[in-house]
């Protein structure tokens, strides 16, 4: 039986672990939690979800709606643990983070062919199999061995997660329950503001207090309060702020959709999420921050309806690594210099949960297939998860950055159509060139 070693335990290593122990591999796991914990976990389990509960869209008009389908092709891990414990969250598939973690946790260490190891791996070997899923939350040690092994420039940029509230400490005078265009199942807390209440909750956000980063976190480099690199997808809504009041109201605060029960218009709306399946705890939606934790409790209690509210978590800023994948990758997620190591997750340069976890089946697929001699798999840029590694694999290095899943990253539609039929013809077109290449790697 071949052995395949996985660093780190999160959704790409778990889903690489599953994928290659049901093809009959006898997986090594390294895990450093508990033993080492990170900035931003809060437990050992495997596959915690360290920002946001919300595996985002889940329509096939929506290009990470249509990399679940792609995945769920391929038996994912994630995904069918995640509709299991799936919490109400309107077109979106977000989960209770306790149970889902919990869940994954169970089945990789019940698998009879996965041998967790809990150790810190500090050296990478190129004769040994290995894919490098150790995550953004990548140790200092390792990510130094990662710079030296492939002789990369520092590589990093922060992250933040938004903090969540007690559901019995709401006002619910104030706070009433409604999704966006009433679009699914009433499932947010929308807490409205008036244009008062706004521009008073603005200007005391933009002048809060916030954490400057650990030198450490920087490797060795000193940013200022308002230097910090940060990655689009997941801007501090501080910082965010900054760049004026309307990227707000067209943002995170956005009010569209969201009118108060007496069908009149709030100036502002922050909608909370439920985090938990027992919906005694709501995260803040689009409230990442670094704001230092007694300013998160002063401003954000300025919000109508969280007066009162007890801050269960507050949010953390940490560092997310990642590497240049154009310039260490192939589109298989396997390394130029390196045969045998191949990188997934976000450490491999795609971001967000699910695209971590779809490089992570990719990554598995092509260990496979490297490992039986035959020719890797490149899938088609028709498809998500084909975008996903062409894209990070033949974008400029120059200041390269993690990518989502997008359609603008996508293969032109060829097919004559309506732009009104644009999106769901990008999700027929991925699912039958999807169930095309599954075919074929199955039964290669």
């Amino acid at each position: 039986m071949k052995e395949v070693k996985i660093i780190g335990a999160g959704l790409a290593g778990c889903e690489a672990a599953y994928y290659l122990a049901n093809r009959g591999y006898q997986v090594k796991l390294y895990e450093m939690r508990p033993k080492k914990m990170t900035p931003a976990h809060k437990t050992e389990k495997f596959g915690e979800l360290v920002c946001s509960n919300s595996l985002r869209a889940d329509s096939l008009e929506n290009a990470v709606g249509i990399l679940k389908k792609e995945m769920e092709m391929f038996d994912s891990l994630v995904i069918k643990t995640a509709r299991i414990h799936k919490v109400e969250a309107g077109g979106a598939l977000a989960v209770d983070r306790e149970g889902f973690s919990e869940a994954i946790t169970k089945v990789i260490k019940n698998h009879p062919n996965i041998e967790v190891i809990y150790e810190e791996v500090l050296k990478l070997d190129k004769d040994i199999p290995t894919i490098i899923a150790s995550g953004p939350l990548t140790s200092d040690a390792l990510s130094n061995e990662i710079i030296n092994f492939f002789h990369m420039d520092n590589f990093h940029f922060y992250d933040a997660a938004a903090p969540i509230v007690l559901a019995d400490t709401l006002d619910y005078s104030k706070v009433y329950l409604k999704s966006r265009y009433d679009k699914g199942e009433a499932s947010y807390l929308n807490c409205p503001m008036t244009k008062e209440e706004f521009e008073k909750f603005y200007f005391e956000l933009i002048n809060a207090d916030c954490v400057v980063p650990h030198e450490f976190e920087n490797f060795g480099d000193k940013p200022q309060k308002d230097d910090v690199k940060v990655f689009e997808g997941c801007m501090p809504v501080e910082i965010m702020a900054k760049r004026g009041p309307q990227t707000l109201l067209f943002g995170p605060l956005k009010p569209v959709g969201l009118e108060r029960p007496d069908g009149t218009k709030p100036y502002a709306v922050v909608q909370l999420r439920q985090d938990d399946a027992a919906k005694t705890m709501y995260n803040l939606v689009g409230f990442q921050t670094h704001l230092k934790w007694p300013e998160q409790k002063r401003v954000f209690s300025m919000i109508p309806g969280l007066e009162h509210a007890t801050f269960t978590k507050y949010g953390v800023m940490h560092r997310n690594s990642f590497i240049n994948a154009p310039r260490l990758l192939n589109a298989t997620y396997q390394t130029k210099a390196y045969p045998n190591l191949f990188f997934a997750g976000q450490l491999s340069g795609v971001e967000g949960y699910v695209e971590s976890a779809a490089s992570g089946i990719v990554a598995a697929i092509n260990m496979d297939r490297f490992l039986r001699g035959l020719k890797l798999h490149e899938f088609s840029r028709k498809t998500v998860m084909g975008s996903m590694a062409y894209y990070i694999t033949h974008a400029n290095p120059d200041g390269f950055e993690p990518m989502n899943a997008n359609f603008g990253i996508m293969e032109d539609l060829t097919i004559p159509h309506k732009k009104k039929e644009r999106k769901s013809l990008y999700g027929t077109v991925a699912l039958a060139e999807m169930e095309k290449e599954k075919e074929m790697i199955l039964n290669d």
